[in-house]
């Protein structure tokens, strides 16, 4: 799997700006078991690169998405981030490995059991999971080094660019569903102006919530 995300990345880099991903993400990538998040029923092509149903009609990322997300987070050993959409815990539990911890909001409150239960019996006990509307962010363990949206979203919310520390970044799909979308990097300096920069054309399933 890490040498078809590698290829792919190479692939993208007309896009992206990016031939290759950090060291520390790829070995990430290559020490979480995705084949313990994805159904019985597909756990035969957990090393496909390649989106897989979950539950819910919801998916588990692409590898290759869950690496440059993480990627573009630059994500520190002493971060705290955020996760909107918990999903499967997939996301989230590569992310554990990069940062000090991952707080992770789920608006089905089915899947964000599930994955919490998941998460913590597989040793990443530095993943909080709650069930919520991510729309609202996680304020109370705000400002963030990094914010990470599983979804794609109308619009950016504005509380997720109030919790995000001065020069950190979000990185979020932004468009309709079954409609162009594009995965963004957004920071916010310290005067609170917005920039943002696109990324790769993506498709996601719709961020829902109160936005």
């Amino acid at each position: 799997m890490l040498e078809a995300i590698r290829e792919s990345v190479r692939d993208c880099a007309g896009y992206t700006g990016r031939s290759a991903l950090s060291e520390r993400v790829m070995a990430a990538m290559g020490s979480v078991e995705r084949e313990q998040f994805v159904s019985p029923r597909y756990r035969h092509r957990a090393h496909d690169n390649a989106p897989l149903p979950i539950a819910r009609g919801q998916t588990i990322s692409q590898p290759l998405i869950v690496a440059l997300m993480s990627d573009l987070l630059d994500p520190q050993p002493d971060d705290v981030v955020l996760e909107v959409g918990t999903g499967s815990g997939y996301q989230a539990a590569v992310l554990s490995l990069l940062v000090r911890h991952v707080y992770s909001v789920e608006v089905v409150e089915e899947l964000a059991a599930q994955s919490s239960a998941l998460l913590q019996r597989l040793g990443y006990g530095n993943v909080s999971v709650r069930h919520g509307d991510g729309y609202s962010g996680w304020a109370e363990h705000a400002p963030f080094d990094g914010i990470v949206v599983t979804a794609a979203a109308q619009k950016i919310p504005p509380a997720l660019l109030q919790q995000l520390k001065p020069g950190a970044q979000l990185v979020i799909p932004v468009g309709p569903l079954h409609a162009a979308q594009e995965l963004l990097a957004v920071t916010v300096d310290a005067d609170g102006a917005v920039h943002q920069r696109p990324v790769l054309p993506v498709r996601f399933v719709p961020f829902t919530g109160s936005g």
